[in-house]
């Protein structure tokens, strides 16, 4: 894919389905965050659900400094789920009761 034709909210499949990688998975039943370094150094990000979904495209830049924002603690308050939030499967409490 020519790179100047890379833009934030492409369609992932425009970027091929060579070079993704799953570097965060884990026992989430399939459903992570794919990441494909593109030959001008910026990165895409989909997710694994929809591949031929929106990509998100990131400069070197923003991913180094969101990196180490994160392994710094930044995004730590992502980690808490609020009481409130359903899910498929329902809400929290009705998880723990099941």
């Amino acid at each position: 894919m020519d790179q100047e034709h890379v833009y934030n909210g492409m369609p992932a499949k425009h970027l091929g389905t060579e070079g993704w990688a799953k570097p965060w998975s884990g026992p989430n039943g399939g459903a992570c965050l794919e990441v494909m370094r593109l030959n001008d150094g910026r990165v895409a990000l989909r997710q694994s659900t929809d591949p031929e979904g929106p990509a998100l495209i990131y400069t070197h830049h923003e991913i180094e400094k969101f990196i180490q924002g994160a392994k710094a603690g930044a995004a730590d308050f992502l980690l808490t789920r609020p009481e409130n939030l359903t899910t498929s499967a329902g809400s929290a409490p009705e998880r723990r009761a099941a």
